[in-house]
């Protein structure tokens, strides 16, 4: 009943949009705007779109781009507007709330720059941007999870098997936006996946066509800054990139429903939000797993909370301009099942449901050559723990006690040959708590931060129980061409607990344990991961990425049955 009324509300919305945006242009031409057209001049929306000319651009009026509304915060990438990174292409579509085109944007010499702006009635405050993506990933996997992952060929224990895996995905955008105040939002995607022994495929790899979002923007100057609301279906990406992902490498993002407002001010800006997971998997679902727009709203599974972050005013370090931005954040997770439960029991029958509240700051800008972000987050809550009535238990509460620290520093020798970047990053995820039903858990979760280009590609492991060190040095020798080598090291932080993955608790034939006469836990060292990544620009729509990750795994991680491990992915995307 409830994903029925959101989807006819979704679709009452579209419609609404594309009548008003008729009504619109019929009621601009009538009342006199455009004084200079007569009747036979007049021209339809749909006639608008179908003659719109590949590489041709709107007319240059003389008339000056409104002003960007986000001032500071579109520096760097642009992701303290809390939108994500802002580009002309490769943006996360529908992440870029500005009203107004930059002046000049537009290549009369590319074929799609043309549909970005769409005049749809002659003053142009109605306008369409449509926009899409195809990317094509290839992995191949020696050992993934270090021989922890299930052979998806054999239903027994989990044992060493290498793996090759492909992926497609599509996603088709349409931005509608009805003068400066009212804007209209939907994409659609299909994935699918294939390969052979190609494990953890699920719907976060395949999906038949699908609303991945569809969500109703009002925006506008308010309360002394520029503020809005966004209702509907979306992307969230407003915290630290160490705190939340977008799920990409995975082929289907991560979508939420919900509502967000946010308040942007000189020097503060504000973003509250309530999210409800878009559920992606429907393994007994009568619809069946290829059924179209299937997708339903997964009522255990919220993220909600409120970020604050000032701008101090600006500096100068070492001759050169600094800025900096500081965060202050509420981050509120509630996620059920096996998410929930991996961090403290084994039992598969058992259930689980968490709570966790992230109350964190963290401060990054750049000051002159150098760029840093140093930051921090306290996470307590509660596990509500309860088995089967097997085990006769029932509803055992446990407090949550964790924390994680994450800091990065990069030196830019950007007037230097291949303007080489020399940095350091560290990171530790507290753990510990995970075997008894008693006691604080102490293991630190990030349910939603994937993102392989932060702490390690493979996805092997993550942000829990884990400490990583890694130097890095990243090199641009022509403007097409960036390649980054970095070599992290990882330790668990707790030698009771065990090493995660974004697939849960790694399962070895045996297990690290607590206890004086256990051989296992002596050594907290992990083991290292030599690795490199290159991204080749291929044009202004299409580039290809290329990780390589050899992992060498300690001697302690072998004892239990872990192996060494070898990690390739390739992403071939087109964005257009």
């Amino acid at each position: 009943m409830k994903y029925s009324f959101f989807s006819r509300t979704i679709l009452c919305s579209t419609l609404l949009a594309t009548g008003f945006g008729i009504s619109a242009a019929h009621a601009d031409t009538a009342s006199g705007t455009v004084s200079t057209l007569n009747t036979t001049q007049q021209r339809s929306i749909l006639d608008r779109i179908m003659h719109t000319a590949p590489g041709g651009c709107p007319k240059d009026d003389g008339k000056q781009a409104a002003p960007n509304p986000y001032g500071v915060w579109a520096r760097g990438d642009g992701s303290e507007t809390g939108f994500g990174p802002i580009s002309q292409y490769g943006t996360p579509a529908g992440m870029d709330s500005i009203s107004e085109p930059k002046k000049g944007v537009c290549d009369s010499g590319d074929p799609f720059d043309s549909y970005k702006h769409m005049k749809l009635n002659d003053s142009g405050s109605i306008w369409l941007s449509l926009a899409g993506e195809t990317r094509l990933n290839n992995w191949y996997d020696r050992r993934p999870v270090f021989g922890a992952a299930i052979d998806p060929t054999s239903s027994m224990k989990a044992r060493p098997f290498n793996s090759g895996r492909f992926a497609v995905r599509n996603l088709w955008s349409a931005d509608l936006h009805l003068g400066k105040h009212v804007r209209f939002f939907g994409q659609l995607i299909n994935a699918d996946a294939g390969g052979w022994r190609g494990y953890s495929y699920d719907g976060t790899f395949r999906k038949n066509l699908d609303l991945q979002q569809a969500f109703v923007e009002f925006s506008g100057n308010a309360v002394g800054g520029h503020g809005g609301f966004i209702f509907g279906r979306q992307q969230f990406l407003d915290a630290p990139d160490y705190m939340l992902g977008n799920r990409d490498v995975l082929n289907v993002p991560l979508s939420w429903d919900g509502f967000r407002i946010y308040e942007h001010w000189n020097r503060v800006r504000f973003d509250g939000f309530y999210f409800i997971n878009t559920k992606n998997n429907h393994p007994n679902s009568f619809r069946g797993g290829n059924s179209l727009f299937h997708d339903t709203l997964d009522y255990k599974t919220k993220l909600y909370g409120a970020n604050v972050t000032i701008a101090p005013p600006d500096f100068n370090f070492l001759g050169e301009k600094g800025y900096s931005f500081i965060n202050l954040f509420y981050y509120g997770y509630e996620i059920n099942g096996g998410p929930a439960q991996q961090t403290v029991m084994y039992n598969a029958s058992a259930l689980g449901h968490t709570k966790r509240n992230n109350f964190g700051l963290r401060w990054h800008g750049e000051a002159g050559p150098i760029s840093f972000s140093l930051g921090g987050a306290y996470q307590q809550g509660t596990f509500y723990q309860s088995y089967n009535q097997a085990n006769h238990y029932n509803k055992m509460n446990r407090n949550v006690n964790a924390w994680s620290m994450n800091g990065t520093v990069d030196y830019h020798f950007r007037h230097v040959m291949w303007h080489p970047t020399i940095g350091v990053q560290g990171d530790a995820y507290s753990g510990g708590g995970a075997r008894g039903t008693t006691g604080s858990v102490n293991t630190y979760i990030e349910p939603f931060g994937v993102n392989t280009n932060y702490l390690d590609p493979t996805n092997y492991l993550t942000g829990q129980n884990l400490i990583d060190f890694a130097p890095k040095a990243s090199f641009t020798p022509t403007n097409y061409l960036t390649f980054q080598l970095k070599l992290p090291i990882y330790w668990r932080y707790n030698t009771g607990d065990d090493t995660y993955s974004i697939y849960g608790r790694n399962i070895f034939q045996r297990q690290f344990s607590t206890g004086m006469f256990n051989a296992y836990n002596h050594s907290s060292f992990v083991g290292i991961a030599p690795q490199m990544s290159a991204s080749l620009r291929l044009g202004p729509h299409l580039t290809w990425d290329h990780h390589v990750v050899r992992f060498l795994t300690s001697h302690a991680m072998h004892q239990v049955g872990a192996h060494d491990a070898t990690y390739y992915q390739s992403s071939l995307t087109l964005t257009y």
